[in-house]
């Protein structure tokens, strides 16, 4: 910041308009205080710069934290893979969107990828919109609700079609994510899910329920899953 020389500026002043010492004196004392004044303030802006900084800093910490706690941890990865073992043994069904109330409070919906896409698309089908609609976002909302995660799946066929393959070049990963993220902009765009408390994943073909030797099988492996936790467990995103 640029200083002004407000003390010399004033001496020229006085002296060319003959003031009297007592004037001049006074002049100087009004110049050097706020001079002082304007030391103290650019003293004080940059301790309240670091103090924002400090802030900032604090604060990218603390959602760090808040999405891991929310997220990503080690407990809630564990009660993910506990769901996919209840959810391989009540199997499904393979055309309906299967909800399942769990003991802590969570439910789960297996949304079979028959009841939303075509196969290798990522478009959900009039038909599969009315449905997520009417079986799982009026349901949430109603239920109450924290964390919410949608995770795409698909069996282990690589992705061959080339019409599928130049939408998806990273095969299913791609695809898996893809297909959770139109879910995602279903439940929240039109059902009114509060987009801030859900979390998108693709998993590809890497957390199947079953294994992929049967035609059966690999249906039951491509799927959504749309956990809800209870609200308690949200990491107050959006709240």
């Amino acid at each position: 910041m640029k200083h002004t020389h407000i003390l010399g500026a004033l001496g020229l002043v006085l002296v060319a308009s003959c003031a009297t010492q007592q004037q001049y004196e006074e002049a100087v004392d009004l110049a050097q205080h706020y001079q002082g004044e304007l030391h103290s303030l650019e003293v004080t802006e940059a301790r309240l710069r670091s103090e924002i900084d400090a802030m900032r800093q604090e604060l990218a910490l603390a959602e760090v934290n808040a999405l891991e706690a929310g997220g990503h941890s080690d407990d809630l990865m564990a009660r993910l893979a506990d769901y996919d073992r209840r959810l391989a043994e009540m199997r499904g069904t393979p055309d309906a969107i299967t909800r399942l109330d769990l003991a802590d409070g969570s439910y789960i919906y297996m949304v079979p990828d028959a009841v939303l896409f075509e196969s290798g698309s990522a478009e959900i089908s009039a038909e599969g919109r009315a449905a997520l609609l009417a079986d799982v976002a009026q349901d949430i909302l109603r239920a109450g609700h924290g964390r919410i995660w949608i995770r795409g799946h698909t069996d282990s066929q690589p992705v061959a079609k080339p019409a599928t393959l130049k939408k998806f070049p990273h095969g299913n990963m791609q695809l898996s994510t893809a297909r959770a993220m139109e879910v995602w902009a279903v439940l929240t765009a039109d059902g009114g899910v509060p987009e801030a408390e859900v979390v998108v994943a693709g998993f590809g073909p890497y957390a199947p329920l079953a294994t992929n030797d049967s035609d059966e099988n690999r249906a039951l492996n491509r799927r959504v899953e749309i956990l809800v936790t209870p609200q308690a467990s949200a990491s107050g995103a959006g709240r």
